[in-house]
């Protein structure tokens, strides 16, 4: 690996630890304004709309700019938004609405950023190193937001609403200053120069456009079950603060496990695919019928495991089976499919918990991953 890839390496990890605290407070700051399942839930959607709404414009920015400028430059911008949140918390100022706005404008800042980050990967990186570049970013990306940062997140929010949107701030301002030091890159725009170009592209490849189906479904499941885990972990299982915080560092083990063991290398990256998804549908059922938060704990870090070996190997057959000009585009097509419908999922999860307890989005949303990977079993 280069010098230039560490670097990027390095604003991610740094990224990442703000990022996990950042992830921790948000529920528990939104828990102090409202005990609704539903309006916690709509948070969570809000966060995620920009996915739906801003990734085909996205793809096609990234593709007619410079990748690494766009990437420092947004991080740039959700700092100034984490230090507004954090001067609001601070004067006991911040408030659901707004709340939500802040939310949103960092996802639409991550719409742009991540596109931008998986985009620039092949660019300081040789295609047979992917895999390997791309667990590295996965182990620190997990050790960051799951593993290092939920805890850290929710022990400063036990001293001051404001510190952990403080440390968001600062890790934000850090990674920009770092990717401003990256190589500028001259775009190479192949064919059409608009997103439809992406679109086209995916839908005529028949493993990658299977792979966006099951994503779209897998990430609707995964807000149906998480929208409202905060309050499954401290209202049905009664952990504290800080024990929300150390129970989504069980997520965090098994990530970092699969980003650093290699696995696709190992199994071969169908093989790997067909064993992530369908442990994924069986693990979901069994979240919901957890009768500890010690099994909660165990169950969620298998969870982490076999979805960051899903994230290694779908990002990397992008990386290395669409051409570098038109990644972008394709790329926000994809993450459009997938991720766009993550709103909608939270907000039914935000639903069935408040129809039939906070148990039960988990089940039902494996269920629904179970039918999808039987129904797309044959583009696999």
């Amino acid at each position: 690996m280069t010098g230039t890839y560490w670097r990027l390496w390095w604003a991610s990890a740094v990224d990442a630890l703000g990022d996990g605290a950042f992830s921790a407070a948000i529920p528990l700051l939104a828990t102090t304004l409202t005990p609704d399942p539903r309006l916690i839930a709509v948070l969570s959607a809000v966060t995620y709309l920009p996915w739906l709404l801003l990734s085909l414009p996205s793809g096609t920015l990234v593709d007619r700019c410079d990748r690494a400028t766009l990437m420092w430059r947004t991080q740039t911008a959700q700092a100034l938004l984490t230090g507004t949140a954090a001067v609001l918390a601070a004067l006991h100022a911040l408030t659901l609405p707004a709340l939500a706005a802040i939310a949103f404008g960092l996802g639409a800042c991550e719409v742009l950023f991540g596109n931008a980050a998986q985009a620039i990967l092949p660019d300081l990186v040789a295609k047979p190193l992917l895999l390997k570049a791309n667990g590295y970013q996965q182990a620190i990306t997990t050790t960051g937001r799951q593993f290092a940062g939920p805890p850290l997140g929710s022990f400063l929010f036990a001293v001051s609403d404001a510190l952990p949107l403080t440390l968001d701030t600062v890790t934000f301002a850090v990674s920009a200053a770092l990717l401003a030091t990256l190589p500028r890159q001259r775009p190479v725009v192949q064919t059409s120069s608009t997103a439809t170009g992406g679109l086209r592209w995916l839908l005529r490849h028949k493993l990658l456009r299977t792979l966006a189906a099951l994503l779209a479904v897998n990430t609707f499941c995964a807000q149906l079950g998480n929208a409202t885990l905060v309050l499954l972990a401290t209202q049905t299982l009664h952990l504290s603060t800080s024990g929300y915080g150390l129970l989504l560092t069980g997520a965090a083990v098994g990530s970092l496990l699969a980003g650093v063991l290699d696995i696709p290398a190992r199994l071969g990256p169908r093989r790997t695919l067909r064993l992530a998804l369908v442990a994924n549908a069986v693990i979901f059922v069994a979240i919901g019928l957890s009768p500890t938060a010690l099994v909660l704990a165990l169950l969620l870090a298998a969870n982490g495991f076999v979805t960051t070996l899903w994230n290694i190997v779908t990002v990397s057959l992008r990386q290395q089976l669409v051409p570098a000009g038109i990644l972008g585009r394709v790329n926000s097509v994809y993450r459009m499919l997938g991720w766009g419908l993550m709103p909608f999922g939270a907000l039914a999860g935000g639903l069935v918990a408040h129809l039939f307890g906070l148990r039960a989005p988990y089940p039902i949303a494996g269920v629904l991953r179970g039918l999808a990977l039987l129904a797309l079993r044959s583009g696999l």
